[in-house]
């Protein structure tokens, strides 16, 4: 349990650091989305609010007696944007190594979601 809020911790305080510039339309934010993924800023704006939210929800999921049903939500948000951000960096010609954090946080936010659904 202690290791899963810690898990939840960091994918959520990761993605909310990564949320504030696209929610705050950036502009280097919105030109690296533009040239690199071939993105609108709304596109990029959309993503950046699911980040936001879903890193709020595994926050709560930490501190709250029905954390298991805020980790199932969160983590689907953030699933959502991290399985777009794998598909773009590999469509992108960046490989595995240019998405490689984005696997990481999938897979450790997977592994959370699995463990939420578990009794």
């Amino acid at each position: 349990m202690l290791l899963q809020h810690f898990s939840n911790g960091y994918v959520a305080k990761t993605l909310f650091q990564s949320s504030l510039p696209k929610v705050q339309d950036d502009d280097q934010a919105a030109t690296q989305f533009k040239e690199g993924f071939k993105l609108s800023r709304k596109a990029m704006k959309f993503a950046g609010l699911l980040e936001l939210i879903g890193s709020i929800f595994l926050f709560i999921s930490i501190i709250s007696k029905s954390g298991k049903k805020f980790t199932r939500i969160g983590a689907l948000m953030i699933n959502i944007v991290l399985g777009g951000a794998i598909f773009k960096h590999l469509e992108a010609g960046h490989g595995v190594d240019g998405s490689k954090k984005a696997l990481k946080l999938f897979g450790l936010n997977t592994l959370n979601f699995i463990e939420a659904m578990r009794k």
